[in-house]
């Protein structure tokens, strides 16, 4: 393993090649919101700062908030019943993620974390397509999380002008409401903002690879051996496996977490002693809102690449179908041979879905595919479909494949779960 020590981020960016690739994968973007987020590494100053950080901002900050501003004897619109679930939630939560990222940063560098050292294995289109998910990957974590922050800004800000005479505060009033509120604020951005920043990079090595499969499916467009085709699909199904390792504690927690939380919360909600308004739950809903969209970002991710790379299976056997039929037209004379023009199609004049519906998927469609019969076999054929169909390739999760089967069940349980407490939250808003 090369260099385990090396940090999550480069060092020195100009003495180190593999900060940006020949093509062009520059990671200023990554540099900035992980330095933002106190995640640099790469020397013990900077390992005790990052923990240092964690420490404050997601345990201390938290703890102190919940304990001396739980606000009990404040009237109905300031109390905050659901503090300790919101608290914990957001706290497990930057704790896996922190400890994930730590934990990927002593193992890896972000470049081979983010496979950039196997992109001179890829297509000028793989690297292209990548290089664009990458600008837009930091673009994507604001829109996430800063509609949010607004949201508990606005609470907070509302909570303090409205109730500053009941809320416990040390010397100057209005000094010590502005000092809490900015570090309530900063540990809900801290740990909000890193949960979402790992299920990024999750989703950011998984598009690489969805980018590789949809390259992948050109090999049936043109004259290609099998054994290429073998060797590439072993390629990729080794970088499956590997995603799948890394990522399969961080998902097994945020599943169980997220649904232990959404439970939680369904069951204080429910409580005939609790009266539940906007003012009480708003914070519990903003912070299930939060969670949810983390944990939808990792199982889509899966979910697209599982669905891809079964995909190849349908599109193999389809390829051996259409080479099949020709060659036995070819033998039959069905054909006149004046139109046997390598590469064909068979038919050449069948499109059964309109080019509209298939945009953007060449991976399951119904379009027949050319023909190269006079170049591969048939038995080199059946071979790599029996293998395909035998070997099939996704995400796992120790061992259990992450499909549409299973993701529409969690989809389904999570909504529920989000829109029952939405429901409580805006029925009682009155």
């Amino acid at each position: 393993m090369e260099n385990e020590t090396q940090s999550l981020l480069p060092k020195n960016r100009s003495s180190n090649p593999s900060y940006s690739t020949p093509e062009g994968l520059e990671l200023r973007s990554f540099r900035l919101g992980l330095n933002w987020f106190c995640l640099d590494q790469s020397n013990l100053w900077k390992v005790s700062l990052s923990w240092s950080f964690f420490f404050v901002l997601a345990i201390g900050v938290p703890i102190i908030s919940h304990y001396v501003l739980l606000c009990s004897n404040c009237d109905e619109k300031h109390r905050r019943p659901y503090d300790a679930v919101v608290q914990l939630s957001l706290s497990s939560f930057a704790a896996v993620s922190f400890i994930s990222l730590s934990s990927w940063a002593r193992k890896y560098g972000i470049r081979k974390f983010l496979f950039l050292d196997k992109l001179c294995d890829v297509s000028d289109k793989v690297r292209k397509g990548y290089a664009e998910e990458l600008q837009k990957s930091m673009k994507l974590l604001c829109v996430f999380v800063l509609p949010c922050l607004a949201a508990e800004s606005a609470y907070r800000i509302w909570w303090y002008a409205t109730g500053a005479s009941q809320i416990p505060y040390l010397g100057n009033m209005y000094v010590s409401d502005i000092i809490v509120c900015a570090l309530q604020l900063a540990s809900w951005l801290y740990r909000t903002s890193i949960f979402i920043l790992a299920c990024i990079f999750y989703q950011l090595t998984c598009h690489l690879q969805i980018l590789r499969l949809e390259d992948f499916a050109q090999v049936f467009q043109k004259e290609t051996e099998v054994r290429s085709i073998l060797a590439e699909h072993l390629r990729i199904r080794r970088n499956l496996r590997i995603i799948s390792h890394r990522f399969r504690l961080f998902l097994l927690l945020s599943l169980v977490l997220v649904t232990a939380s959404q439970f939680f919360a369904l069951l204080m909600t429910t409580r005939t002693t609790t009266a539940v308004n906007i003012y009480e739950v708003g914070e519990l809903a903003l912070c299930s809102i939060s969670l949810v969209t983390g944990l939808f970002i990792c199982l889509r991710s899966a979910t697209k690449i599982t669905h891809r790379a079964q995909a190849i299976t349908g599109l193999a056997a389809k390829w051996h179908v259409c080479a099949t039929i020709n060659s036995f037209d070819e033998a039959d004379g069905e054909t006149p041979m004046a139109q046997i023009v390598s590469p064909q199609m068979y038919p050449v004049d069948v499109d059964w879905e309109s080019d509209e519906e298939d945009e953007g998927d060449d991976l399951d469609n119904t379009k027949l595919v050319p023909i190269f019969a006079h170049t591969v076999s048939f038995q080199k054929r059946q071979a790599l479909v029996t293998y395909l169909e035998h070997n099939r390739a996704g995400i796992t999760v120790y061992g259990f494949m992450v499909d549409r089967t299973g993701i529409h069940t969690i989809f389904g349980i999570e909504l529920a779960l989000l829109l029952w407490l939405l429901n409580k939250t805006i029925v009682n808003l009155t």
